[in-house]
């Protein structure tokens, strides 16, 4: 019996693909965007080499932005621990034992200071991966610019703030989704007037990805994220064109590499046509799906620590081969701890190998044309579509509510460990290839004395600041919030005199409710 090859999706691959027409023979930089969103790519610049970073303390976190940045790191990726992420404080008794273990510890804009102390904001692009809480962070990201100096029109990068995929796949969401999307729509206006070049949000299919999804769910779970955050977006009194362009994606590189590549190139055609064709853009900027990679933690394995640097430079390669804006490539010892400054060292040198040694850069979507990749992009392109007129029928926010996206996900999620179970896929040093290793791994380790240091830090500022001031402006801050008023320029207020992130969220709590799972997931 002939052995039926399948990607990891589960599309069945023929033997052999012969003379596949290809449905789109646009050039790079054309309509709709599958082979590039720019007529050069990366024979004009390469991708942005965004390591992700953060961890302990703001000092300490800064101390590896400069180590990266020194070691031709091109574009900074903030990491907030899970207080940050959940809007508490370092101080609040829920969170004892968390500060600063997966990310860097945010209580007020001082901490922001230190972040990115001795880094010009107006030179470096910054990414951060906040959510929930992300128009607080960037509040703070603005008034840091704006005490040195900056105009914060001059100011570029990327705040993720995609909620639905918190209530989806990841969790840290504090508000119930309609108050939520008001806060994105809220941010959407603001920077469209005063900050221009700011990516205001990331839309993310990797964390979709990392909890269990195939490649098809990704693509068609982000994509109709982004149609939710488009409709909210025209219903506040938005035009199109004057938001989408600063629309960004973030996805996943995983293991089946040339399945990758034709996602990658799928993504752009789908959401070129939905923008041109449902929402009626006019500017190509908003037709044009520009995204952000991270090659993917949850393949990242204990055992055999060494594998993971291969996994990670294919898992690159196929984000560059699908023409990526910039990318973050991960640690080998991440599958244990944060990585140490020389695994990240390695991971940045992977892509500045793929980049100056390999040769790929030299041409615009060089599989282009290939029978494999253009029919594998034609059969992402239709298997997603038909996943986003289910969930489309539904409503979104209906399907997240019903737990219906999340169940999908579960599904793919068990049974890819039934395969590996059956040995059906194959983990080298995992399920297969397995061997003993007794050396001890440098690992890097988060002193819980760092929590102690941060709360001392925090109740410095709280006992030196203008307290009458943070009262006024938090009251401030509700009553826009009641009044259904734009409330950023209120959180800006609030984070100009010191308020932390913990007294605007309680606030914000106080309008708005807090968010509670279904019972059933």
């Amino acid at each position: 019996m002939k052995e039926i090859k399948k990607t990891l999706s589960g599309i069945e691959v023929p033997n052999l693909i012969e003379n596949h027409e290809v449905i789109d023979n646009s050039n790079p930089g054309e309509f709709p965007y599958t082979r590039g969103v720019y007529p050069t790519m990366y024979r004009g610049r390469t991708w942005t080499m965004r390591q992700y970073s953060g961890f302990s303390t703001a000092k300490e976190t800064n101390n590896r932005f400069q180590l990266l940045l020194k070691r031709g790191q091109t574009g900074l990726s903030v990491a907030f621990d899970l207080p940050t992420q959940m809007g508490y404080d370092s101080d609040d008794p829920f969170v004892k034992g968390e500060i600063g273990k997966v990310g860097v510890a945010i209580d007020t804009v001082e901490d922001m200071k230190i972040l990115f102390n001795n880094i010009n904001l107006g030179e470096v692009s910054t990414s951060m991966t906040i959510n929930a809480p992300a128009m607080i962070l960037l509040a703070m990201y603005i008034v840091v610019a704006e005490e040195n100096g900056i105009n914060p029109k001059e100011l570029r990068g990327t705040i993720q703030n995609d909620i639905l995929k918190e209530y989806i796949a990841r969790g840290t969401y504090i508000f119930p989704p309609e108050p939520s999307m008001r806060l994105i729509t809220d941010i959407f206006s603001y920077c469209s007037e005063y900050l221009p070049k700011f990516n205001t949000i990331s839309i993310s299919g990797y964390h979709i990805r990392e909890a269990g999804s195939t490649a098809i769910q990704e693509l068609a779970f982000t994509l109709t994220n982004a149609r939710e955050y488009v409709r909210a977006a025209l219903k506040s009194g938005l035009d199109i064109d004057s938001f989408a362009d600063r629309l960004s994606f973030f996805f996943n590189a995983h293991n089946d590499f040339f399945e990758e590549i034709a996602k990658f190139r799928a993504a752009r055609r789908m959401w070129a046509k939905m923008m041109k064709e449902d929402f009626s853009a006019k500017n190509e900027k908003s037709m044009m799906l520009r995204f952000h990679t991270q090659t993917a933690g949850s393949t990242l394995t204990a055992q055999q620590q060494e594998n993971n640097i291969v996994r990670v430079t294919l898992q690159a390669l196929s984000a560059v081969l699908g023409g990526t804006q910039s990318l973050h490539t991960n640690s080998k010892d991440e599958a244990l701890a944060l990585p140490t400054d020389n695994s990240a060292i390695t991971a940045l040198r992977t892509q500045q190998i793929i980049a100056t040694e390999s040769g790929v850069i030299n041409t615009t979507d060089p599989l282009g044309g290939s029978f494999y990749v253009e029919w594998l992009t034609d059969k992402l392109e239709e298997e997603s579509l038909k996943l986003i007129k289910e969930i489309e029928n539904i409503g979104v926010i209906e399907a997240i509510n019903k737990g219906i996206i999340q169940s999908k996900i579960h599904e793919s999620a068990y049974v890819h460990e039934k395969l590996l179970e059956k040995q059906e896929r194959i983990v080298v040093g995992v399920n297969k290839y397995k061997q003993d290793d007794h050396t001890k791994p440098e690992l890097l380790k988060i002193d819980d004395s760092i929590g102690d240091a941060q709360i001392e830090f925090l109740n410095s500022i709280k006992i030196n600041r203008d307290n009458n001031a943070v009262l006024e402006n938090l009251d401030r801050l509700k009553e826009a919030a009641i009044k259904n008023e734009n409330i950023f320029p209120f959180v800006i207020d609030c984070v100009r005199s010191r308020a932390s992130i913990g007294e605007i969220c309680s606030k914000l709590r106080e309008v708005f409710g807090k968010y509670q799972p279904p019972s059933f997931i």
